[in-house]
């Protein structure tokens, strides 16, 4: 192997590199799970998935900054994370979808179709609001909050 192909296999990642010199075939983000490629039911794609947050937590502090009684900005970070996850864990265990995925068309499903339960959403949330589970990502671009939930993010 020449250097060339080496660093381009590095800079590509570890599942070109795996698909180029072993020939493994990973499939499309949520082929595993038996989701379509793209289209309505398939993965949501991460800038939307980044974008559904942002707006939730922009929407979240408006609310906590609104609940304050002359403390000072630096307890809204405070309400605003407590309203978040209200928010989280009563949107999406019922209607399976906060206001910003609403808005970017992503709802938040069972792995084995349909809604998710409520106790599966309050798992989800928990581990949600920890942060850490939220970045740390399996092939099918499922987080590790979703993971442990039984869900998926997917296009409506």
């Amino acid at each position: 192997m020449d250097k060339r192909q080496a660093i381009g296999s590095w800079l590509s990642g570890p599942q070109a590199a795996a698909e180029d010199l072993l020939g493994a075939d990973f499939g499309y983000r949520g082929e595993r799970l038996g989701l379509p490629r793209e289209g309505p039911g398939s993965v949501a794609p991460t800038g939307r998935r980044i974008g559904a947050v942002f707006i939730d937590w922009m929407l979240c502090l408006l609310i906590g900054y609104g609940l304050l009684s002359g403390d000072g900005m630096s307890s809204a970070g405070n309400w605003a994370l407590l309203v978040f996850g209200v928010m989280s864990l009563l949107l999406v265990g019922t209607l399976g979808f906060t206001p910003g995925k609403r808005l970017l068309g992503l709802r938040v499903v069972s792995v084995q179709g349909g809604r998710l339960t409520f106790p599966r959403a309050a798992l989800r949330t928990a581990l949600l609001l920890l942060f850490i589970p939220a970045v740390v990502w399996d092939r099918d671009a499922r987080g590790l909050h979703d993971r442990l939930a039984h869900a998926v993010q997917v296009r409506m």
